[in-house]
């Protein structure tokens, strides 16, 4: 038995993909094997298939870094054949075969069951970006903030994770300042809740090591002199939620922010989150994210285009949340 298959192998210093017919027998270890329905791309997909950051660890591999399908069969306590469920991170695409196939076998301890709300393509159109977003906005909370507190500031505005983290701000009653160099695609942002729209030039040089205070709080995907000039404009006792480096995974920065407007600086990790996070943060997206935003943020390709889509992302040309049919 054969299921169709993204499989990366490395030639030198070069990743090569192939669509191939993949056998059952060369799964890898796991109590749970699931038919998989959706994946998505995401920019740490992108970096994997491009070779620039060491994301896959072992060839040949299926990259993907998530994925949501259904129980075929099961051994783990509590997933049963039939489940619908999806899985973020943990090994996925690193060293362990990922979603972009169309079935999948992996540890129950890395699944979540997909809240009913959602169907598995909603599941995949939200994604690690989108689960991202909601433990970043957790973060704010966690650190005080409210609406009544402040803007809040999202950069990487038009990617996956900033155009879902502005849906879920927006709903939640927040003023949100979306940060992007694509100034033409504001109206994009405004259907997504944005309330104002700045050009990302004005964070991504070099800046003073405090500024004046702008905003109340930040989700940043970017890094670099981005991260540290939104901390240097940051309000005082604001927090700043930062996962990316799509600028650079330098901070070239001053801990003036922190030591003079006590500023906090939380680290979002969605690999390797504990479980009752993940649960916690599915549950919130269940209820604060507006599905009719998400579908205007998405657009749906086959196995096959992948590696192209992979490519526009890295480029800055892709648009909001990429959702992969893998029986497509």
């Amino acid at each position: 038995m054969t299921f169709k298959a993204l499989v990366a192998n490395q030639t030198g210093e070069t990743i090569l993909t192939h669509l191939v017919d993949f056998k059952e027998e060369d799964q890898m270890p796991g109590d749970v094997t699931v038919a998989v329905e959706y994946s998505t791309v995401n920019y740490k997909d992108a970096m994997a298939l491009s070779g620039r950051s060491p994301v896959i660890r072992k060839f040949p591999l299926i990259p993907g870094i998530d994925f949501a399908g259904v129980v075929e069969t099961s051994s783990y306590p509590g997933i049963v054949a039939g489940d619908r469920v999806l899985a973020n991170g943990w090994g996925l695409s690193q060293t362990h075969h990922g979603g972009f196939a169309q079935k999948a076998r992996v540890s129950g301890d890395w699944l979540v069951k997909i809240p009913e709300i959602f169907s598995t393509r909603d599941a995949m159109a939200i994604g690690t970006a989108g689960y991202t977003a909601m433990l970043s906005v957790l973060a704010l909370e966690h650190g005080g903030l409210t609406p009544e507190r402040g803007a809040i500031l999202v950069t990487g505005a038009n990617g996956g994770a900033g155009s879902v983290a502005i849906a879920l701000l927006s709903k939640l009653g927040y003023h949100v300042i979306a940060s992007t160099g694509r100034m033409n695609e504001g109206d994009y942002l405004r259907e997504l809740g944005a309330n104002e729209i700045i050009d990302r030039q004005v964070l991504s040089t070099p800046g003073a090591p405090i500024s004046k205070e702008r905003w109340a709080g930040a989700i940043d995907s970017v890094g670099s002199y981005t991260l540290a000039n939104v901390l240097a404009q940051t309000q005082y006792r604001g927090v700043v939620a930062a996962f990316g480096l799509a600028q650079g995974a330098d901070l070239p920065g001053s801990v003036l922010p922190f030591i003079l407007r006590n500023v906090t600086l939380a680290g979002i990790d969605s690999v390797n989150a504990p479980q009752h996070l993940r649960l916690q943060a599915w549950a919130r997206l269940a209820t604060d994210l507006d599905l009719d935003k998400l579908a205007r943020t998405t657009k749906v390709i086959g196995l096959a285009e992948v590696p192209e889509v992979a490519n526009e992302i890295l480029a800055g040309k892709v648009q909001g949340r990429t959702v992969v049919d893998v029986n497509a």
